[in-house]
C-alpha cells in the first residue's frame, strides 16, 4: 500500500507548494481533481486534453519529487436535469487524459437524477409513499442506466477504470447500490472508491463494508467522522446543517484518528482487513475537517497512516512438516 494525499486537501496552496509538502511528509502518492464539485486548483483540464506538453509538464512536477499520481477527481453529477451534460464532459475529459498519462484510476460519483420531469435531483431514502419507487425505477432503468452502459463501454476503451465515491445524495450511497450498478456494466471497469466517512455517519459497519465489497475496492480515501452524541441523541443523524455549524450537527468530517471509536487501533483494523482482500493501492488522504487547519490534519493523519499501514508483499507460510 502507499500513503498519499487529495491535494485538494491543501487548496488554498499552489501546486508546487503542495507536491512539495507531499514529498517532504513522506508520502507517496497524489490525487488531482479536475473539475465539477472541487475548484480545480491544481489542473487546468481542457489544457491537459489539448496539450501533450501541459500533460508532460504535470507528471514531470509529480515523477520529479518521486510521487506517484494516483487517480484524477472528478467527483460531480452527471445525471443532473440540468447541469449533468457539462459534468459529464468533466468525467469524459479526465478519463482522457488519465488514459494519456497512464493513470489507472478517475474517482467520481454515480450521479443522481431527479424524478420524471423535474430539474433538480431527488434523493430516495425510503420505500413509502409508493411514489418513492416509481422515482427510483425511473431514475435507475431510464437515466442511469443507459448512461452507465456506455460511461463503462468509454472507460474500457481508454484502459481507465471508475471508482465510484458511495455518498449521500447520489444514487449510489452504499455497497448494496454499488452492485446494483454493477449488475448493469459489469466489475470490471466499475467498482469502489471506499470513503469510510460517508458510510460511518450511514451506521455502516466498516470492516464488514471492506469484507462485502472485496475485490470492488478499486481505490481508498482515507477521511474519518465523528458522531457529536449530544447532538444525535437530539436530532438523530440525519443533518442539513452546513459545516460550519460543527458544534450543532449530528456528524462532523475529521482528521484520521479524532473521530471514530478507537482511533488509531480502527485505523490499523482498516488497513489490515484492506489488504486482507487483496487490496494494494493508495489511501489518500483527504481533509474536510472544519476545526483543524488543513496542514496540521494532514500531517497529523499521515503520521497515524504511516503508523500503521501495510506495505510489503506476504511471505510467510506455515512449515510443511
Amino acid at each position: 500500500m502507499q500513503i498519499g494525499m487529495i491535494t485538494d486537501s491543501l487548496g488554498s496552496r499552489p501546486l508546487d507548494e503542495v507536491l512539495d509538502i507531499t514529498a517532504e511528509l513522506g508520502l507517496d502518492t497524489v490525487e488531482i481533481a479536475t473539475g465539477n464539485w472541487s475548484e480545480s486548483p491544481h489542473a487546468d483540464l481542457d489544457e491537459l486534453v489539448s496539450s501533450k506538453a501541459a500533460r508532460d509538464e504535470l507528471a514531470n512536477k509529480i515523477t520529479s519529487r518521486g510521487l506517484t499520481l494516483s487517480a484524477l477527481n472528478a467527483n460531480g453529477n452527471s445525471l443532473h436535469p440540468v447541469s449533468g451534460p457539462a459534468h459529464d464532459k468533466v468525467v469524459r475529459d479526465s478519463i482522457r487524459v488519465a488514459s494519456e498519462l497512464g493513470v489507472p484510476t478517475v474517482v467520481m460519483m454515480s450521479g443522481l437524477p431527479g424524478a420524471k420531469g423535474e430539474k433538480s435531483p431527488n434523493w430516495i431514502t425510503t420505500s413509502w409513499p409508493p411514489e418513492t419507487l416509481e422515482i427510483l425505477e425511473y431514475q435507475w432503468n431510464e437515466v442511469a442506466a443507459p448512461y452507465w452502459t456506455e460511461l463503462a463501454e468509454f472507460a474500457r476503451a481508454h484502459n481507465v477504470r471508475l471508482a465510484i465515491e458511495m455518498h449521500a445524495r447520489q444514487l449510489v450511497f452504499n455497497p448494496s447500490t454499488l452492485r446494483r450498478l454493477q449488475g448493469i456494466v459489469g466489475d470490471d471497469v466499475v467498482g469502489a472508491n471506499l470513503d469510510p466517512s460517508h458510510l460511518m455517519w450511514m451506521g455502516a459497519d466498516i470492516p464488514t463494508v471492506i469484507r462485502a465489497l472485496g475485490s470492488s475496492i478499486f481505490h481508498v480515501h482515507a477521511k474519518d467522522a465523528r458522531i457529536e452524541t449530544h447532538n444525535l441523541a437530539v436530532n438523530g443523524i440525519n443533518d442539513t446543517l452546513p459545516p460550519a455549524r460543527s458544534s450543532e450537527r449530528s456528524w462532523n468530517y475529521v482528521t484520521l484518528g479524532l473521530g471514530h471509536p478507537g482511533g488509531a487501533t480502527f485505523w490499523a483494523d482498516f488497513v489490515y482487513g484492506l489488504k486482507s482482500v487483496g487490496y494494494t493501492g493508495p489511501l489518500n488522504i483527504e481533509h474536510e475537517d472544519i476545526v483543524v487547519g488543513s496542514l496540521e490534519g494532514v500531517r497529523k493523519s499521515a503520521d497515524l497512516l504511516r503508523s500503521v499501514v501495510l506495505r510489503d508483499l506476504a511471505d510467510w507460510t506455515p512449515a510443511d512438516i
